[in-house]
């Protein structure tokens, strides 16, 4: 066959990246043309009395300028001609957009503090219970239901006639394309869709006040929503390529890149920012012990990601941060790498998803203020805090692990892990050894992967996301970890199950 050349552009919470998947022949590979690093910026503004806050928001004219200066870099190095676009966001945030085009304010980062209160402002207008029966999606701050209700609440003004609210990917793929729909996957995570029938909630909408007019459409992954805008494809010196409607959520992508064999016995653990870990299941899952133990259900491509959100690369992020803010310029990983494997194992545990890391102006102060607190010592250098981040996750996943299965009814034989945490060579060993089971690690871009591999089915190039694994395998390595030491963590294991509950 001819070659097919479709791009991806991949977007998390602290950069993006634009790859080019090219099949030809029966054969895949994948290319990065363009990367870039954005973040959330923060501002001090006065409201009406005279309050100061910090307000977070999201630069989105940089990260269109990017996508742009993606394709600019395609038609350069690459081709005149394109087949499709796809888009994949980090799975919060959004705008509302006026019928005449226009972004109505600045976007809100997920981390903002407006959203400190909302779960139980939500939960005081519909019962716990009953939403996680409905949408399978368990309370965190960021999820659009709280983010919709703080809006109508203190924003009334911007709901103009006709408005309509952009997900992130949406708002990109409006610039694009003039397109107003969301897939399903990025659907799912909000908080405000059933489950079962893919369908926003008309029960949960009127309970939370939310105009359905407000709400895009929603359609299936691997929907051709459109074509680049002819002016601007023009101008970029490319051909109005077809606009995708990928599995728009990434970590809907990275898990449909996972080269997994059994879905009953693999735990994927998609590695970045957050770590979201889980299994895919064929139906969701919303019983009374999925619903304590805060499993989600998020949409897939064909099946339900049965998951918990904990974090993950952010604690060593911040970490970094604040290092460079006292040094006045970055440590090398390879050099917190050194000082984390010098380090002493096992001197202190953290619980990664308490309150008091999801978004302190100070990481270290906050991990010690966590071990003063639980009787523990505080870390005396930046390897133990290392350490200490890594062996925490450890646990967390197998922590994690534990509660999946129960939920689940299956037991896990072997860990998947795909996304950046892939070259974590010391939390992966780290991993195989807490858990006492094969780590599998690869692809790392799997958001990329799972993206083209969604676009090839909307073009017909492949016909299901089975056919797509051979393809994955074929392209990209996969490393294992077998476990060295377990027996060494199982004692250290109820530790942290005690300091976590």
């Amino acid at each position: 066959m001819n070659a097919k050349r479709l791009l991806a552009v991949d977007m998390g919470a602290s950069g993006g990246k634009c790859f080019v998947g090219t099949f030809d022949d029966g054969s895949f590979s994948m290319q990065e043309i363009h990367r870039f690093a954005h973040e959330g910026s923060s501002f001090f503004v006065a409201d009406k009395t005279g309050a100061v806050s910090e307000r977070t928001h999201w630069d989105d004219v940089f990260i269109y300028r990017n996508i742009v200066d993606g394709l600019r870099a395609y038609a350069r190095d690459v081709a005149s001609e394109l087949d499709s676009i796809g888009i994949d966001t980090w799975g919060a945030d959004g705008h509302l957009v006026s019928e005449n085009g226009d972004i109505l304010g600045k976007i809100y980062c997920y981390r903002d503090h407006r959203l400190d209160n909302m779960i139980e402002e939500v939960k005081a207008r519909i019962d716990a219970k009953r939403l996680y029966e409905i949408t399978g999606i368990h309370f965190q701050p960021f999820n659009l239901s709280n983010q919709l209700l703080w809006l109508l609440q203190n924003r009334p003004e911007l709901v103009l006639p006709g408005a309509t609210f952009l997900p992130i990917p949406t708002v990109f793929n409006y610039y694009l394309c003039g397109e107003k729909v969301v897939d399903s996957s990025w659907a799912s995570v909000t908080q405000l869709m059933d489950a079962k029938d893919k369908k926003w909630s008309d029960e949960i909408l009127d309970r939370l006040g939310i105009p359905p007019a407000l709400m895009p459409a929603i359609v299936e992954p691997g929907t051709v929503i459109g074509e680049l805008h002819g002016q601007l494809a023009e101008s970029i010196g490319i051909n109005q390529a077809k606009m995708v409607a990928v599995a728009s959520h990434d970590t809907a992508s990275a898990f449909a890149a996972a080269p997994v064999e059994n879905p009953s016995e693999a735990l994927i653990i998609s590695s970045g920012t957050w770590a979201l870990i889980g299994k895919l299941v064929p139906e969701p899952i919303t019983s009374q012990d999925a619903m304590s133990a805060n499993i989600s259900n998020e949409g897939g491509i064909g099946n339900v990601r049965f998951l918990k959100n904990c974090m993950g690369g952010w604690l060593v992020q911040e970490l970094r941060r604040i290092w460079r803010h006292e040094d006045g310029e970055e440590m090398s990983w390879k050099e917190l790498d050194r000082l984390t494997e010098e380090a002493p194992a096992f001197t202190a545990f953290i619980d990664p998803d308490d309150p008091g890391f999801y978004n302190p102006s100070n990481m270290q102060t906050a991990m010690a203020d966590f071990c003063s607190k639980t009787g523990q010592a505080v870390p005396p250098d930046r390897g133990t805090f290392m350490r200490v981040v890594y062996e925490s996750l450890a646990m967390k996943y197998r922590l994690v692990n534990e509660q999946i299965c129960a939920a689940s009814g299956t037991q896990s034989k072997v860990v998947n892990i795909v996304g950046g945490g892939c070259n974590n060579i010391m939390l992966n060993q780290f991993t195989a050894d807490a858990m006492g089971m094969p780590v599998l690690t690869g692809p790392e871009d799997a958001t990329a992967v799972g993206n083209l591999m969604v676009q090839a089915m909307a073009m017909g190039i492949i016909g299901s996301m089975q056919e797509a694994q051979p393809l994955i395998r074929q392209a990209f390595p996969i490393k294992q970890f077998d476990p060295s030491a377990a027996a060494d963590w199982n004692g250290p294991f109820e530790k942290f199950r005690g300091l976590v509950g």
